[in-house]
């Protein structure tokens, strides 16, 4: 079983360092080695999550568990090898895939067109809304419009902060007031505190966390509106190492063609979310 150790700067230059440790160089005029082989070479599939967004992944008794880290589970044991499990900031790991300070990214990353030009994405493990979270006494908001004046917030870097941007801009486009305050955290359980504090009227974050928290919480939180349409959730590797990517796809397609897939979200979410095998990337995708 992976373990989570808790200094998030000395876990990624552990990180590094076991990425330098695998074989990089290779004979003039001959391919380079692919990243699949090396992993196998070292023994040791370096991962990269952000475990606070129960239940894709989140931490209990010091330990990595949630949806996501059983099917991390059945990628890794294909491979053979020893899984490293990093937990990270979100804002920290697309850019720490690219420096290669570990092999692919296993956390809920919404497939965006953005992202999907610089990055790889494997097969949707799950679908998410952007879901319009208040407190439970707070009837203010019905629709999307119904946030102007109010203080919104979500987190950091993350798909839903443009979707949230951009609705404050067309609420500005259509002469309507825009929001009081759009307020960035730095982890989606920050921003249920802060709502629950009364530190802002509203928060937006995935639909299947919000399922989740309303039923680990009843009657702290209710579910507003949604902004936009639903979007798929994937894993992501380095363009350069399809590879990869094609093993991971492969073990997701086993577990969706199994049943073991829909079994995990029963267990997890309590309802079965979409995972397309195509037509599930933007064009001009890696």
């Amino acid at each position: 079983m992976a373990t989570l150790r808790l200094r998030p700067l000395l876990l990624a230059c552990c990180a590094f360092a076991v990425a330098a440790c695998a074989p990089s160089g290779h004979p003039s005029g001959q391919a380079p080695e692919p990243l699949l082989s090396k992993i196998r070479s070292r023994g040791v599939l370096v991962v990269a999550t952000e475990a606070a967004l129960e239940p894709f992944e989140f931490v209990r008794n010091g330990q990595i568990v949630g949806y996501n880290k059983e099917i991390l589970d059945h990628v890794a044991a294909g491979l053979g090898v020893r899984l490293e499990q990093i937990n990270l900031p979100f804002q920290g790991i697309l850019p720490g895939l690219i420096a290669r300070k570990f092999d692919f990214v296993a956390t809920s990353v919404t497939i965006t067109a953005e992202r999907a030009k610089k990055y790889a994405f494997t097969r949707p493990i799950g679908s998410a809304d952007n879901t319009v979270l208040v407190r439970a006494n707070d009837m203010r908001v019905k629709t999307p419009d119904d946030l102007r004046g109010l203080v919104v917030a979500t987190q950091l870097a993350s798909a839903e902060q443009p979707v949230v941007e951009a609705h404050e801009a067309r609420l500005k486009g259509r002469g309507m007031r825009d929001y009081a305050a759009i307020k960035l955290f730095t982890a989606f359980p920050d921003t249920q505190l802060a709502l629950a504090s009364g530190q802002v009227d509203a928060i937006v974050i995935a639909s299947p966390a919000a399922a989740v928290l309303m039923k680990k919480v009843p009657g702290t939180y209710r579910i507003a509106t949604v902004i936009g349409k639903a979007a798929p959730l994937a894993w992501v590797t380095r363009p350069e190492d399809l590879d990869l990517r094609d093993y991971i796809n492969a073990k997701i397609d086993e577990l969706r063609n199994s049943g073991r897939l829909r079994e995990m979200q029963l267990k997890w979410f309590g309802f079965v979310m979409d995972t397309p095998q195509e037509s599930y990337l933007p064009t001009g995708a890696q």
